[in-house]
């Protein structure tokens, strides 16, 4: 199924996405069978901004300054697919998926259906040396 035909909106929270060997392909994976993928967290934006950028995951969407909560009811409404499904790692995330009427997975269990992998993250965290060159670079 590509990206257009999906009919699932899916978030990552971020320490789920942190607990997988290769976020990068998980995320890839995942844009196989979903139209919409994103980070959620409460962190401030720049640590989602910087995480991404080093791990090369393009996202759909990213909680920014609301937090996880906000963010989830926003998704949910402006991004209209059949199921939204929250990736997470406990009590908290199943309290706010259902207060937002989304689908909640633990890491663990989306991991064993995906076929993707938890532990230490193995993928290269720097930026190509170009990327660090440019002038216009925050």
């Amino acid at each position: 199924m590509s990206k257009s035909q999906g009919t699932m909106t899916l978030a990552f929270e971020l320490s789920a996405l942190k607990e997988l060997r290769s976020p990068k392909e998980a995320f890839e994976g995942a844009r196989v069978w979903s139209k919409y993928v994103g980070v959620i967290t409460d962190e401030p934006t720049y640590v989602v901004t910087n995480y991404t950028r080093k791990k090369r995951i393009r996202q759909d969407f990213f909680s920014g300054p609301k937090g996880k909560f906000e963010s989830l009811k926003s998704v949910k409404y402006h991004f209209d697919t059949d199921r939204h499904v929250l990736i997470g790692t406990g009590e908290e995330d199943i309290e706010m998926a259902n207060v937002t009427g989304w689908e909640y997975i633990h890491v663990s269990d989306a991991a064993k259906k995906a076929g993707w992998e938890l532990g230490e993250n193995t993928e290269q965290e720097t930026i190509e040396i170009e990327e660090d060159r440019r002038e216009d670079w925050p």
